[in-house]
């Protein structure tokens, strides 16, 4: 049997990245400051740097899946560049109501459905227990619980959260620099 594997769960826009809505290019994407630090101390920590990024602007029409195939090749090239590997992006083009068809449904993939990160699990064996999830929303937060990771981080990436927001984290960090820090063997 193929030995488990920690991962840390990434929301793409407001961890990796300034969420400045719908980004599609490079030169709409802001790296947040420290995230390539943070993620290397991550993966020296032993974690798998998995993506799980909601994409409804795919679904939207805002732009196509061969520009989000482009732009992801070109982050992990990013993070390669700092020694950095992300192991997989896992991304979700629906949304229930505000889509055009093919992607107009109500999926089991759209975060605060887990079906993104349970794809990453089965595929790459993860132990969900030793796991955690960084997110900036509480959408982020519900997926996690119910694929059953065990820490659930809220990442403040300068946005407002209510304490319902709040409440639905197991801890709640500054930005994604925290991990420095914060996470440890």
């Amino acid at each position: 049997m193929k030995q488990m594997q920690k991962a840390a769960f990434l929301d793409r826009d407001g961890v990796i990245n300034i969420d400045h809505g719908y980004v599609s290019s490079p030169d709409q994407f802001e790296f947040i400051d420290g995230v390539f630090d943070a993620c290397r101390h991550l993966q020296q920590q032993g974690y798998l740097l998995i993506v799980v990024t909601n994409q409804s602007g795919i679904g939207r029409g805002y732009y196509n899946e061969q520009q989000f195939y482009a732009l992801t090749d070109w982050m992990k090239a990013q993070f390669e560049s700092h020694g950095v590997t992300l192991t997989d992006v896992f991304f979700c083009p629906h949304h229930p109501v505000n889509a055009n068809p093919p992607y107009q449904i109500d999926c089991n993939c759209r975060k605060p459905a887990p079906g993104m990160l349970l794809q990453a699990i089965e595929k790459y064996h993860i132990d969900v227990s030793s796991s955690l999830m960084l997110g900036d929303k509480k959408a982020d937060m519900q997926a996690a619980k119910a694929a059953g990771v065990g820490r659930k981080v809220l990442v403040l990436s300068g946005q407002t959260l209510t304490a319902e927001d709040q409440a639905s984290a197991d801890e709640i960090w500054p930005s994604i620099k925290a991990a420095l820090g914060l996470v440890t063997n």
